[in-house]
C-alpha cells in the first residue's frame, strides 16, 4: 500500500505510549497518533511540560485522549515505577533521550554513563518490566549517528580511555537499534505475536516544524543555526513519521527499519540500518550487559 503520513488509518480504540512525548519528535508522534483517534500516554520527566504538551495537542485535536506517567530516564527506580503504572497498550515508542552531553563523562543515579544509561538502558528496563502489557508493537528510535562510529561492545560505557560525547550518543543509538532487532528475533522465537521495529527520524529540527509555541522554545541563535541547515533537514513533525509508520502501518513487519526516503529527510520508507546492529552476536552480548546494568533478567 502507498503510505500517506498526512492521512493515517484510524486508530480509534487503540492506546499507545510514547516516551519523551512532551517535546520534540515525541510530541509530534503523540500529536499525530491522537489526530488519528488513538489515546496516548506521555511518559516524561516533567509534569509541567507534559501538561503543556497535552494542552497544545488539544488545540489541534480537541477530543484527544491523553495521560501522563512520570518517567525519569536517569533513574531505574523511576523507570520501574513507570512500568508498574503503565496500563495495557497496543504499542509503545521508545523515543526519549539526550541528544547532546557535556564534554566530561557524567553518570546516572545508578552509576551508568549518562548517554547510554538514559537513552538505552532505561528503555531496556522499561520494556523488560512492561512487555506483558503490550499487545502490538515496540518501536525503538535509532539514529543516523550509528554511521559515524562503530560500537565497541567491550566498552559501551566508556569506562576506559578518553571520554567522547559524540561517540557516547552513537553508542546509545547502536544499542537502541541492536536491541530493537534482537527483541524481534526473541519475540518470534518465543512464539509471541508482539513485534519489534526500529525507526530513525533523519535530520529533524524544530525550526522547520509547525510552531507549537506552548511547549517549544527556540532561541534566536538556535533558529539562525538551524535555518542554515534547512536544505538538508526537515521538521520534527516529519521526523516523527518513520516511528509512526513503524507503529501503525498494517503492512509493517517485525524487524523492519524505517527512515526518511532521502536518508536525512523525506517520506517514511523501509530502510537499512548499519550492519553491526543486525549482528546477533553483538546483540546477544549487548543483551547480557543490559541485564547486568539494569539489574533485571529479561527472558522471553
Amino acid at each position: 500500500m502507498t503510505w500517506n503520513p498526512a492521512a493515517l488509518p484510524t486508530q480509534s480504540g487503540k492506546t499507545f505510549a510514547v516516551t519523551g512525548g512532551s517535546s520534540g519528535i515525541g510530541y509530534f508522534i503523540a500529536e499525530q497518533l491522537t489526530a488519528a483517534g488513538a489515546s496516548v500516554i506521555l511518559l516524561a520527566r516533567s509534569e509541567k511540560r507534559a501538561d503543556a504538551a497535552i494542552a497544545t495537542i488539544r488545540t489541534v485535536t480537541p477530543t484527544a485522549q491523553l495521560a501522563f506517567i512520570p518517567f525519569d530516564l536517569a533513574s531505574l527506580a523511576s523507570v520501574s515505577a513507570a512500568a508498574s503504572a503503565l496500563p495495557p497498550v497496543d504499542g509503545i515508542v521508545l523515543n526519549a533521550g539526550l541528544t547532546s552531553a557535556t564534554a566530561g563523562r557524567e553518570l546516572t543515579a545508578d552509576g551508568l554513563e549518562r548517554m547510554v544509561g538514559e537513552n538505552y538502558v532505561a528503555h531496556f528496563a522499561l520494556v523488560a518490566q512492561s512487555l506483558s502489557k503490550v499487545s502490538g508493537r515496540v518501536v525503538s528510535m535509532g539514529s543516523m549517528s550509528t554511521r559515524l562510529a562503530r560500537a565497541d561492545v567491550t566498552d559501551l560505557l566508556q569506562e576506559s580511555g578518553r571520554y567522547n560525547a559524540s561517540k557516547a550518543y552513537a553508542y546509545s543509538k547502536h544499542a537502541m537499534q541492536a536491541f530493537g532487532f534482537e527483541l524481534d528475533r526473541r519475540l518470534r522465537a518465543s512464539g509471541s505475536s508482539i513485534r519489534s521495529l526500529v525507526a530513525h527520524p533523519g535530520f529533524a529540527m524544530d525550526v522547520q516544524a509547525p510552531n507549537r509555541g506552548r511547549y517549544r522554545q527556540i532561541s534566536v541563535g538556535e533558529r539562525f543555526g538551524q535555518n542554515l541547515l534547512r536544505p538538508m533537514t526537515q521538521g520534527k513533525d516529519r521526523g516523527a513519521w518513520p516511528a509512526v509508520r513503524a507503529l501503525i502501518d498494517p503492512a509493517a513487519q517485525g524487524g523492519e527499519f524505517y527512515g526518511p526516503s532521502g536518508t536525512v529527510k523525506g517520506r517514511p520508507v523501509v530502510a537499512r540500518a548499519v550492519a553491526q546492529d543486525y549482528d546477533p552476536a553483538f546483540a546477544s552480548e549487548l543483551w547480557r550487559l543490559s541485564e547486568q546494568w539494569a539489574g533485571i533478567k529479561f527472558d522471553l
